[in-house]
């Protein structure tokens, strides 16, 4: 983003905090994005897909690595959309449902093939390989999350670290890149969000219709209206697995006011925000609460669009780079 004669105090400003958030994520590394402490599930690709659900469920995780036993080699990431996508597969082809128990981890590429939807997420990241690379291959490959694939010293083999996500680095951002402060341009002068063919339920939609929306248009979430238009909740990916634990596909028959009763009571709830916000506001968000996505809303508190994490890493990466954004 090279400076011009008639650049605004603003628009400087803008470009400044950009750059410093570039620099920064260029000059460190996914490691330092982990906590002092954490704990790493990891899966076999052998595991039924009923029992990592619950293993999921009860240890409050939307997201694991998989392990190939066989080949001691790193197998991908089980996300949420994988478990959504065999829901789909099951509605398109109701003779297999009583096959839902013995279906193992390993199956689950044959099933997101059957129904054409994308496939396992695969891609990772050497840890001291720069975050700045960690989030450009987020963004080629429009995954949400990336695992730290270290090799071992010993016996040379892949080895899981850990799983690095959008929110995580975009926190880390916030926290540490006072630079932040400076993205003072309200999103209405931003080319961020997404603000057209949105798709939209309502609290009596059947969870199934809102499954297939999640699946076809390749979404995390679905912005919920009541009959003025008006946003008055969110459905997203994450509700599926509440209501598909302990293999309870009957839950799925609820419509969605129904489904999102069930919700635990730390829900953190939605984010909102309007095309007068800017993203020094939005970065103090991200700073303070776990947030996942922003709904944009007007005064009436209408449907405007929605702004992602992918959106918001996009922007901080790319905006202004031109051809200079693409990496070899």
């Amino acid at each position: 983003m090279s400076p011009s004669k008639t650049e605004s105090a603003v628009d400087r400003d803008q470009r400044i905090g950009l750059q410093r958030i570039r620099d920064f994520l260029k000059v460190r590394t996914s490691y330092d994005v982990l906590p002092l402490s954490f704990r790493l599930i990891i899966f076999d690709t052998s595991l039924l897909v009923k029992k990592s659900l619950t293993i999921l469920v009860q240890n409050g995780i939307v997201s694991a690595p998989l392990w190939d036993s066989k080949t001691s080699t790193f197998a991908g990431l089980l996300t949420t959309s994988d478990y959504i996508n065999l829901i789909q597969y099951y509605w398109q082809n109701p003779d297999a449902v009583n096959r839902i128990d013995q279906f193992k981890l390993n199956s689950l590429r044959d099933i997101e093939r059957a129904i054409g939807v994308s496939q396992l997420e695969t891609a990772s990241i050497h840890p001291l390989k720069p975050l700045y690379e960690a989030c450009r291959r987020m963004l080629d490959t429009r995954a949400r999350r990336i695992p730290l694939v270290d090799i071992d010293d010993e016996t040379k083999r892949a080895m899981v670290v850990s799983v690095v996500t959008q929110y995580r680095i975009l926190k880390f951002v916030a926290v540490n890149v006072h630079e932040t402060q400076l993205l003072r341009k309200p999103l209405k002068h931003l080319n961020l969000g997404t603000y057209k063919n949105l798709e939209t339920a309502s609290m009596e939609t059947p969870v199934f219709d809102v499954i297939h929306q999640l699946v076809n248009f390749n979404i995390s979430s679905v912005p919920i209206l009541n009959s003025d238009g008006v946003v008055t909740n969110v459905f997203e990916a994450v509700d599926v697995i509440t209501l598909i634990k302990g293999a309870n596909y009957d839950e799925l028959n609820l419509n969605v006011g129904e489904a999102l009763q069930k919700r635990p009571e730390d829900f953190p709830g939605i984010y909102t925000c309007s095309m007068d916000d800017r993203l020094d506001t939005i970065f103090d968000t991200i700073r303070k609460s776990r947030v996942h996505r922003f709904v944009i809303i007007n005064e009436e508190s209408r449907l405007v669009g929605i702004l992602t994490l992918s959106d918001i890493l996009e922007y901080i990466l790319l905006e202004g780079e031109g051809d200079d954004s693409k990496m070899g």
